[in-house]
């Protein structure tokens, strides 16, 4: 008798997980759709905005400038409690070393 009564419970905890996983992949789907629509429809409209919009004056139209923080360098020169004696170069903490930043106005998008 017990395995009749085991067998009904594995069957309905089998019919539980084929339930959860068609719920499961059901929900993946979604999101990957929406995930496809959202971004295909903000191609479009950053298209649509690059060709109308003005290119950006601060940057003009490059979308990035030269740091401000190192002029150029990609250092900055740092000293411990402004001691001019020690004065150690460091990387910039703004631009990494890429000498360039993104534009502000724009976000490096080139136009505003």
């Amino acid at each position: 008798m017990e395995s009749g009564g085991g067998a009904r419970v594995r069957r309905q905890l089998q019919a539980v997980g084929r339930v959860a996983a068609y719920l499961g992949g059901g929900f993946l789907l979604l999101s990957a759709a929406s995930t496809a629509a959202v971004r295909s429809l903000r191609y479009l409209s950053d298209a649509n905005q690059r060709k109308f919009a003005m290119l950006c004056g601060a940057c003009e139209g490059k979308g990035t400038y030269a740091c401000r923080l190192c002029r150029g360098s990609s250092t900055v020169e740092w000293s411990p409690l402004y001691d001019p004696v020690f004065v150690n170069p460091c990387l910039c903490p703004t631009c990494d070393g890429t000498r360039v930043q993104r534009c502000l106005n724009c976000l490096g998008k080139g136009y505003a």
